[in-house]
């Protein structure tokens, strides 16, 4: 079995070194094969509903996105083809292991590896940039309320916004001095370089005060709203961290009961591992355990607002 698994990989690699593949340029095939195909009509109706998209897409679309923020949108080429390549591995596993059965949740599973990887890194910088937009947004509204001038505003407190917000604000700043002197424009343009509901509705909410001075109260109102969603998010840490190592000793009892056979029961532990109805049943179960984790991971993410 070691043979044929060898030469497959070694062909693999050939085939590689022949057609001069880069992580980019398999990157940049992958992406255009799951592109969706939209007409112009349904296009503007997305951007009108203004609602995330679903889809495996738009989720690698965001993740790069995300990257990109970070100063790390090179990594994403590594990803997506470190991905490709444990997918591979899944399937060779399989194969070796001489069960074909499992070979859909092995190979998933080891594809997602850096996907799951790069979004709780990526979940650690969104939490860090909330707590800052939290001050940020604080200081800035305080200093608008004050000055009545939100370039003012801005400017003086410039030196205390922390990395990415500070780039955000310095191009407002000069957007809205060196570029037009159009304050709406600038809010506007500002309103879609950071992915927070609240932001946009406090961005929203300058623009209506730029019409009316006497809308400058209700903007600490929304700035709150991030305190709010923090604390809940603070108090709901504790649960969804129980909920997932509840979850996760479920699994390792699954899967450790298949070395608890051999001890118990050789002839039961030889039929789940070498006959095909056990095969079935660990290709089974592998699936089983592939989607509940999925379903674990997407339920116990922090709360976000909507509005």
């Amino acid at each position: 079995m070691i043979a044929p698994i060898f030469g497959l990989v070694l062909f693999t690699l050939a085939i590689v070194l022949i057609l001069d593949l880069s992580p980019r340029r398999v990157t940049d095939d992958l992406l255009q094969i799951i592109t969706p195909r939209q007409t112009l009509h349904e296009r503007v109706k997305a951007i009108r509903s203004g609602k995330k998209k679903k889809g495996l897409y738009y989720k690698l679309m965001s993740m790069k996105a995300a990257l990109e923020a970070t100063g790390k949108q090179k990594q994403f080429a590594l990803i997506c083809f470190a991905s490709l390549v444990l997918f591979a591995v899944g399937i060779f596993t399989s194969i070796l292991i001489n069960n074909l059965f499992l070979l859909p949740a092995l190979s998933v599973a080891f594809a997602l590896i850096p996907f799951i990887y790069t979004a709780t890194t990526i979940s650690s910088y969104e939490k860090k940039t909330k707590e800052e937009l939290e001050t940020t947004l604080s200081i800035i509204t305080t200093s608008y309320i004050r000055s009545d001038d939100i370039i003012a505003a801005v400017r003086e407190n410039i030196p205390y916004i922390k990395h990415p917000l500070k780039q955000i604000f310095l191009a407002f700043e000069g957007d809205a001095t060196a570029v037009s002197s159009n304050v709406k424009r600038a809010l506007y343009n500002m309103k879609d370089k950071l992915d927070d509901e609240i932001f946009r509705e406090w961005c929203d909410t300058l623009i209506a005060c730029q019409d009316n001075r006497a809308l400058k109260d209700t903007l600490l109102p929304v700035v709150a709203k991030l305190t709010d969603v923090r604390i809940v998010n603070n108090e709901l840490q504790g649960l969804l961290a129980a909920a997932r190592n509840e979850y996760w000793v479920m699994v390792a009892l699954v899967v450790g009961n298949i070395p608890l056979l051999y001890l118990l029961n050789k002839d039961w532990f030889h039929t789940l591992l070498f006959e095909t109805s056990g095969k079935l049943v660990l290709g089974i179960c592998g699936v089983v355990i592939l989607v509940t984790a999925l379903f674990m991971m997407k339920f116990t993410k922090p709360i976000e607002y909507k509005r």
